[in-house]
């Protein structure tokens, strides 16, 4: 007969759509340890389908727009900090898209973010990022930014959207059709992905500029005014990825 800790590690190693038959299986042993584990299954097929569910409900805007062949999502992250650049992400996935767990970047640990990262642009059938530059800000201003940083993920794609999913805004001089959608990362599966790769690309230039100017701590904040930040900043004046036009009042 099979220990407990040889079943316990036959589950951590079964994949979820294989629970079934692991519940099948062990379902008529008596122990107490075994029933746990057997429930532990039925409570992680429960999630997966809820997931499921969740991820279906996410393709509204992708279903309705499902005459379209090539559907982006548009997201950006990096319109709050003090320093650093803004990063626009552009994804096109396939219409068959099986990626679960993808969401409002925000929502997700860092983690999750990195995870998905990689599957994002492993299966999209293109997926780029594309960013504006702190003195560019300071130039255009933030909102300006933010759009130009959008049309140049656009233009890097390997193909030509047919219709763009936004979150929340209208993309000046693009001439593609646009549907804005308010809080679309966390309502359409091609924007939450775009949220993701913009995010995990923007931390991790972040991190890097932590090793340049280590004293604003922007491996942590990444680039947002924490306490720590802003007590640098009046200490150490700006570095030259601060935006100045965001920084008046601290120095």
């Amino acid at each position: 007969m099979q220990s407990i800790n040889e079943i316990k590690e036959i589950l951590k190693n079964t994949d979820v759509t294989a629970l079934s038959e692991f519940i099948k299986h062990y379902n008529t042993d008596e122990r107490s340890g075994v029933k746990k584990l057997v429930l532990k299954a039925e409570k992680e097929i429960e999630a997966y389908n809820k997931e499921v569910a969740r991820t279906e409900n996410l393709k509204f805007f992708e279903n309705k727009y499902s005459d379209y062949n090539y559907i982006c999502g548009i997201d950006e992250v990096g319109r709050g900090p003090l320093a650093g650049p803004v990063v626009a992400g552009a994804v096109i996935l396939p219409k068959d898209c099986d990626i679960l767990y993808i969401n409002d970047s925000k929502k997700l640990t860092a983690s999750k973010r990195e995870e998905l990262f990689q599957i994002i642009m492993e299966k999209a059938v293109s997926a780029k990022t594309a960013l504006v530059s702190p003195q560019y800000i300071d130039k255009v201003n933030i909102l300006q930014a933010t759009y130009e940083a959008m049309r140049k993920a656009i233009a890097t794609l390997n193909v030509q959207p047919d219709i763009l999913l936004n979150d929340a805004v209208n993309i000046p001089l693009v001439n593609i059709k646009q549907v804005p959608i308010i809080k679309g990362d966390a309502k359409s599966i091609s924007i939450g992905a775009a949220s993701i790769i913009a995010k995990v690309t923007r931390d991790a230039m972040m991190v890097e500029y932590d090793k340049i100017y280590p004293e604003y701590d922007f491996a942590s904040n990444k680039g947002y005014g924490s306490a720590k930040h802003i007590e640098a900043l009046k200490k150490y004046g700006p570095c030259p990825i601060h935006r100045r036009s965001f920084i008046h009042n601290f120095i």
